[in-house]
């Protein structure tokens, strides 16, 4: 026996008095049982706040980690923002600034590159294409309040040539200064396409125009608006291209200046986009 004499046991069992064996030091009192104890035969726990609860993976081999919270995680986690990386370590505000100042510098190189090589806006300035484009009055010859504005496609002469009839933006030759008074940027339409001969004929006074001896279909052009003189013939050097204006008695054009040399077109025209009642594509 260990720590208990038979003898007292056997002169307890004569009282009627059975002493519990003793579980870590304290005697059991008599009516009490393993159970309400919360102690199974062993004299293990069993309550929930005395075993302790151990994670462990499907088989049982190891313990799982404890898990973590979402805001521990997102603490810990990488940041693939190539900002967030420079700046690691430095004070939040000073961060918020670095982050604002990244942005508004990639906003602004995103525009550039756009402009200069994707889509620029133009303003009609002279009403040399009323009224296909308008000028703002009270300038000579302008119809509308408000000038057009118009957005040029700077790319598409990359891929495919300029074609008869589209309007494009360009830059004038040297003796457009002269001639105009005004060089720069021009809004004209394509005439005629290098290597293609060029002349106006005038029947009972009115202009129209020719092409390797045909006569051009207009259908944008306005009979009062055709011009009042002969031109020509004359023919377009290689890779240059015969802008006119669609107001043929006001527009300062190839037939003043000469042809246009393919690289000084900036982009054709495709859409108005101001004022509101002018929105259009083309």
């Amino acid at each position: 026996m260990s720590g208990i004499d038979e003898r007292d046991v056997a002169r307890g069992e004569e009282d009627g008095h059975v002493q519990k064996p003793v579980y870590g030091g304290a005697a059991q009192p008599d009516g009490a049982t393993d159970v309400s104890r919360g102690l199974d035969e062993g004299g293990w726990p069993t309550t929930p706040a005395e075993i302790p609860l151990v994670a462990h993976d499907e088989d049982g081999r190891e313990p799982l980690p404890a898990v973590e919270s979402t805001d521990y995680r997102a603490q810990h986690r990488h940041s693939r923002n190539p900002v967030d990386r420079l700046t690691r370590g430095l004070p939040d505000p000073l961060r918020v600034i670095v982050d604002w100042a990244v942005t508004i510098i990639g906003a602004v190189a995103i525009v550039l590159l756009v402009k200069a090589f994707v889509v620029n806006p133009y303003r009609i300035p002279s009403s040399s294409m009323e009224p296909t484009l308008h000028c703002a009055q009270p300038a000579s010859g302008c119809e509308a309040r408000f000038s057009d504005r118009v957005l040029a496609n700077r790319f598409i002469y990359h891929l495919r040539d300029p074609r008869r009839g589209e309007i494009v933006v360009f830059q004038t030759p040297d003796a457009a200064r002269v001639k105009c008074g005004a060089g720069g940027t021009f809004v004209k339409r394509i005439i005629g396409l290098p290597g293609e001969t060029v002349e106006v004929r005038l029947q009972r006074g009115v202009g129209y125009v020719y092409i390797n001896g045909r006569k051009l279909d207009e259908p944008y052009l306005e009979q009062a608006r055709r011009p009042g003189e002969t031109y020509g013939p004359t023919k377009i050097p290689k890779h240059s291209y015969f802008m006119m204006g669609d107001n043929r008695s006001q527009s300062c054009d190839s037939r003043e200046w000469g042809s246009v040399p393919r690289g000084n077109l900036i982009g054709k025209v495709f859409a108005t986009y101001w004022p509101p009642n002018r929105i259009s594509l083309r």
